[in-house]
């Protein structure tokens, strides 16, 4: 047998096994890193669906938290991870949109080292303060915040989108507050439910809980418009116009990923978010199923980058 016969050979064997081992997947656990601590929206909606892709396909998907850096972290480790489906991303806002106008340098690219899934859901920002602060109106704060200056307000990190919608705010109103920024939005409404900080714009699927409890105190939404599900609180936007602050979450793989497993990872999630029980999961925790095709997601998260780079250079947001 010549060489180049045997190099033939060889190499459709290895296309026979690639092709094999895409059908069969996966044939392991797979990990899904969630750029945050345990108690926050990236973290409720990455073990939802991680277990509706656990029962789909049959192996465990498990939920690995890497907070820190606004989810730089995290998403460094899936960038440099084997493109083979093992281990995947629960990008965010801040992650995919904010993070590259927010920073200098970042040690990926979030076009060149990442291929997209499928977006997962999307959320409003809830303004929220702690019952011992004396406002019950978006109006009644910001006169509030102007007679105490200083006023604390926290967020889930620097660059996400609770500290823009807070860098938003403090512009539109000409307020003298402060940014407290967190790990996560779990440690951050820890903090706020103590009193630790006075105000926050929490996303809902964290903060929605504490507000029916009655230990925080809702005033607003950072959507263009009221939401559906909470047609009592106005939009910040009546208030001050084109006031925007929303969330959304994705599921995204390293670049090099086959278009098989790309496929296939997108057909379970649509599925699993088109269930009536995920459904009603999502909007129990605020937020809204918004499944897509990979490359949708991908035209949607560039489409944000965009829209976020302004909203960061007109905001004077920056990553102290």
């Amino acid at each position: 047998m010549t060489m180049k016969r045997l190099l033939v050979l060889l190499l459709a064997a290895s296309g026979a096994f690639t092709h094999a081992a895409e059908q069969a997947y996966p044939t392991r656990p797979v990990r899904l890193i969630s750029t945050y601590p345990p108690g926050g929206g990236n973290d409720t909606v990455a073990r939802a669906i991680a277990q509706r892709l656990t029962e789909a396909y049959g192996q465990q998907v498990i939920v690995d938290n890497r907070p820190g850096a606004n989810g730089v972290i995290g998403c460094e480790i899936v960038a440099r991870s084997p493109p083979d489906g093992y281990t995947l991303l629960m990008a965010s806002i801040a992650s995919h949109a904010i993070n590259p106008a927010l920073y200098p340098k970042i040690p990926y690219d979030q076009v060149k080292d990442f291929a997209g899934v499928s977006l997962l859901g999307t959320t409003v920002n809830i303004l929220v303060v702690h019952p011992s602060i004396p406002a019950r109106t978006v109006k009644e704060l910001v006169a509030y915040a102007k007679s105490h200056p200083g006023l604390t307000y926290g967020s889930n990190g620097i660059g996400s989108s609770q500290h823009l919608a807070g860098a938003l705010f403090k512009s539109a109103f000409g307020l003298d507050i402060v940014h407290v920024p967190y790990k996560g939005t779990g440690p951050m409404t820890i903090d706020l439910l103590a009193g630790q900080i006075a105000f926050s714009f929490g996303n809902a699927t964290a903060v929605l809980q504490h507000v029916k409890a009655k230990k925080l105190v809702a005033l607003g939404v950072t959507s263009l418009k009221r939401q559906p599900s909470l047609p009592d609180l106005p939009a910040i936007a009546e208030f001050s116009p084109g006031f925007e602050a929303t969330s959304w979450w994705g599921l995204v793989a390293p670049r090099a990923t086959t278009r098989a497993i790309i496929a296939s990872l997108n057909g379970q999630v649509v599925r699993a978010l088109d269930s009536a029980d995920m459904k009603t999961f999502m909007n129990s925790v605020g937020a809204e199923p918004a499944p897509t095709t990979p490359e949708a997601f991908d035209a949607f998260a560039r489409a944000e980058r965009i829209k976020w780079a302004r909203v960061v250079k007109e905001s004077g947001a920056r990553a102290e």
